[in-house]
Formats: structure tokens, C-alpha cells, sequence
């Protein structure tokens, strides 16, 4: 998902490395005074790597990997290095606009189908351990080429939330996904697609190809980050289209990976608004793990071109919310989270929709959500 211009299966993926030495394998060096905040720290972990470090994507092709969103299993799955669970602190900006770190794309992969409106693409970074990040956060990513405002300077930064855990899809603590909807401009008059209003850097994502070169800045952010502190609180989690990117993360952290002294007890509650069956993201990932964890895991959807709410309109991810109310209510009484992550436009709709629930609960709104920021259960990333 991507901020600014554009903007994260129950049980696990199976991983099958052949006679490689396992990617589940820790490969660091215990280090309990670790601190992400500086490059040295990154640049150092890398090198203490005990496996081939091969730099390009072939790492990965070149083995039998079964880790498809649409492929999934019923064991956790043990992740390396464990060393990134140490830091206190979440990394920040290790990587800035003027010095970005040159990454390489693993894999794009269309995720929605036919008949979904415009095209999401799922795309693998290969940062080789070099740019640590949370679930949460985000990177940014300067696309090729010159800023036509300000000719001879490269592009601005395009914000996307990451939509992996800080293992990556490998678990090996060396990639990142990126959820990306392809931004095309429509001339309104005439119907037909206009390339140079395009969205420069989701046209440069969803166009590369395995081993391309890709400016990262980042990781930024601390509103999403996931908190831990409680295995058994409540995660509410509302999004429509890519905003589901970091939802994705916190929920492979859930229920797929196994680390050590993580345990989720408690209960994540999902809301995802799209536009129609086809342009449901990771559906496969969170249907499982409706199978498998249902005690532990709620996954409602909104589609707005299919469903119809009680008023007969087209049914969108607020109307999910104003429909379980009273519940998601009593959840946030009892210190539940709730996040909000997707289009700008999501949140009035939204805020309506809570304050007119409130009221009829004789509540007053804005003193719910000042208490609700004041005690850190609000958490928004809208673009």
C-alpha cells in the first residue's frame, strides 16, 4: 500500500530448500545490545552471516520454494534470525533519500483476478538483511528517472507500507513485500488511458522484473506498529484495497511464523473493503486462518459491486462496521486496538458511521476518540 502519491494463511508456508542449508536456520551471532538505528548495526548482522550470501535473486529461484500466497500449510513456521526480535527499538530511517539503499526485485505477482478494476501486484524485495524494518512500517522507493518539476533531480519518495513480516516471505529475515496497485489515468472525455499522467513509481513496481535494481529509503513509521506487549489483546483492523498490506504482516506474525515467546491469544478481527470477489488480497492467507483459528481470528468482507447494505446502497467497509457496532464498541471499552489503513477517502465515511453509533449509545464521539488516542488504541494510515 502506498501513502503520499500512491502508497502489509492460517498455518504456514511450506519451504522446501532441497539439500541447501535450511533458510529457516538462525544465521547470526547473539547480540543483546543490538540497536537498529544505524547502519553499522545492519552492514555488521550481514556479515556475520554464516550461509553463501549470494547477492542476486537467483537465491531464491533457483530453489523449490512453495511460498505463493495462494499456498499454505497447517505448521508454523520457524523463522532467522531470531537476533531480530532483540532490538527495543523499532529501526528508523537507516536509509535516507540523498544515501538510499540499492535493493533488488525477487518477484511481482499479480494477486487479483480477471475482473477486478485496475491491476495489484505483490512485490518481493531482496534487501539481504540490510535494511531491518517491523510490522507496520514502511518503505519508501524513489523510481528511476527525473522529477519533472525539478529537472536533473531524481523522483520524491513514494511511501508503501511493507505487507511482510520482518522475516519476509523467505523467513529469513532478507526480503520485504510491497502490495502495489497499478495507478492508471483515464482521460475523462475521451475513455482511454493516458500514460503520462501515470502513476510513475506503481507503473515502475508492478513492471519489474526479477533482479532489477530499486531505491529504498526508510523503514519509517511508528502509528502501526503492531503492539506486543499483551499475546491477548484485541487487534481490530479496518482497510480497503492495499491498505491490508500491513494487516497482512501482523497476521503471518500471528498465526503462520513460530517465534520463540510469541504466542497470540488474543483476538484479530479483520475488515477488508474492495470492490468486488476478484479484488480480494491474500483472501486464501486469511480464509485459512478463519479455518484454523477461529477462536483467535474474524474476517469480514465488504464489496462494494456485489453486496448491498440494509439500505439497499452499495455495501462498503463502513457499513461492515456500523452492522457489528455495538460489539466492536464494547471491544474498544475493553482496550481493544483499532487500526484504519487504505484510501483517504475511507475516513469520513468511517468517523460518520462511529460518531452517529456513538450517539445512539448516548455517547459523545469526540470525547471516545480522545480517550481512545490518549490511551493508544487509535492508530491511522491513510493516504
Amino acid at each position: 500500500m502506498s501513502h503520499s502519491a500512491v502508497v502489509s494463511q492460517a498455518g504456514a508456508v511450506s519451504v522446501s530448500i532441497g539439500n541447501e542449508r535450511s533458510l529457516r536456520r538462525s544465521v547470526f551471532k547473539q547480540n543483546n545490545s543490538i540497536s537498529f538505528n544505524s547502519k553499522s548495526w545492519s552492514s555488521s548482522l550481514a556479515m556475520n552471516q554464516k550461509t553463501t550470501n549470494v547477492r542476486d535473486a537467483k537465491r531464491y529461484t533457483n530453489r523449490t520454494i512453495c511460498m505463493s500466497v495462494q499456498q499454505t500449510s497447517s505448521s508454523k513456521v520457524t523463522v532467522s534470525p531470531i537476533e531480530l526480535e532483540d532490538p527495543k527499538d523499532p529501526p528508523l530511517n537507516l536509509y535516507k533519500p540523498k544515501e538510499s539503499y540499492t535493493a533488488k526485485i525477487v518477484s511481482v505477482e499479480r494477486v487479483v483476478g480477471p475482473k477486478a478494476p485496475g491491476e495489484t501486484c505483490h512485490i518481493v524485495i531482496d534487501h539481504d538483511g540490510n535494511l531491518p524494518y517491523w510490522e507496520g512500517q514502511s518503505y519508501g522507493v524513489i523510481p528511476p528517472g527525473e522529477n519533472p518539476k525539478k529537472p536533473g533531480a531524481p523522483h520524491n519518495v513514494r511511501l508503501y507500507s511493507i505487507a511482510s513480516t520482518r522475516y519476509g516471505d523467505f523467513f529469513d529475515g532478507k526480503t520485504a513485500s510491497l502490495c502495489v496497485r497499478r495507478a492508471v489515468y483515464y482521460d475523462p472525455e475521451t475513455g482511454k488511458e493516458d500514460p503520462s499522467k501515470n502513476g510513475v513509481c506503481s507503473n515502475f513496481l508492478c513492471d519489474s522484473k526479477p533482479g532489477d535494481k530499486i531505491q529504498i529509503t526508510g523503514p519509517s513509521g511508528k502509528v502501526m506498529l503492531l503492539p506486543e506487549k499483551d499475546p491477548k489483546a484485541t487487534h481490530i483492523m479496518i482497510a480497503t484495497g492495499t491498505g491490508v498490506a500491513p494487516y497482512r504482516g501482523y497476521l503471518r506474525r500471528m498465526f503462520m511464523e513460530d517465534v520463540p515467546n510469541r504466542t497470540f491469544g488474543g483476538l484479530a478481527w479483520l475488515f477488508l473493503g474492495v470492490a468486488n470477489t476478484d479484488s480480494l488480497l491474500y483472501d486464501d492467507e486469511f480464509t485459512k486462518y478463519l479455518k484454523d483459528h477461529p477462536e483467535h481470528f474474524r474476517y469480514d468482507k465488504a464489496l462494494s459491486r456485489e453486496e448491498k447494505n440494509k439500505k439497499g446502497g452499495k455495501m462498503y467497509v463502513q457499513d461492515k462496521i456500523e452492522e457489528y457496532s455495538d460489539e466492536i464498541f464494547k471491544l474498544l471499552d475493553n482496550g481493544a486496538h483499532i487500526y484504519f489503513c487504505g484510501l483517504k477517502g475511507m475516513m469520513p465515511g468511517i468517523q460518520d458511521t462511529l460518531k452517529r453509533v456513538a450517539e445512539e449509545r448516548g455517547e459523545s464521539w469526540d470525547l471516545k476518540l480522545s480517550q481512545l488516542r490518549k490511551n493508544k488504541q487509535w492508530h491511522v494510515e491513510v493516504y
